[in-house]
C-alpha cells in the first residue's frame, strides 16, 4: 500500500551499450522531448522538425540536468540592423538550466568551451519506433 505523500521510486535504468526502443514517433512530436533512463544520468530524446537526437542528460561545466533546459535556436548578431540579434537554427540548441551553456543537439558542440562537447548517441527510426544506441 502506497503511503501518502511517499515518493514513488523512478522504473529501472535500461543497460547501457545496446540499443533499446525508447518511444514511437507520436510520443515525441516536433519541438518536444522524452528523458529515458539510460546510464547514470539519462539520455534525452528530442525531436527537432521531424529529426531525432539524443543527447546525455549532463552538463560538462558543473554537471547539471540539461535536458532540463529549454531547446532553442541560437541568437547571431543582424548585420541587417545594427545593435540588433536575430534566432537562427529553432529548436536546434539546447541550453543547461544552471548557466545557460547551449549545446547543439546534433553534434554535441558547444562555442562556449568547445572541449566540452556533450555526448550525443545514434538514433534511427523503425516503422513507428525511436531507438536509441547509449
Amino acid at each position: 500500500m502506497e503511503q501518502e505523500g511517499a515518493t514513488k521510486r523512478p522504473g529501472p535504468r535500461l543497460a547501457q551499450g545496446r540499443e533499446h526502443v525508447v518511444a514511437t514517433v507520436d510520443e515525441i512530436p516536433p519541438g518536444k522531448h522524452k528523458l529515458v533512463p539510460i546510464g547514470r544520468h539519462g539520455v534525452g530524446v528530442y525531436n527537432v522538425n521531424g529529426s531525432f537526437y539524443a543527447i546525455a542528460n549532463y552538463c560538462p561545466h558543473q554537471g547539471g540536468p540539461l535536458c532540463s533546459g529549454r531547446a532553442r535556436g541560437r541568437t547571431i548578431v543582424d548585420e541587417t540592423a545594427p545593435g540588433d540579434s536575430v534566432m537562427v537554427r529553432d529548436l536546434e540548441y539546447i541550453y543547461c538550466p544552471w548557466h545557460q551553456w547551449g549545446f547543439e543537439l546534433a553534434t554535441g558542440t558547444t562555442a562556449v568551451k568547445p572541449e566540452w562537447s556533450i555526448r550525443t548517441y545514434p538514433v534511427r527510426i523503425v516503422g513507428n519506433d525511436v531507438l536509441v544506441q547509449a
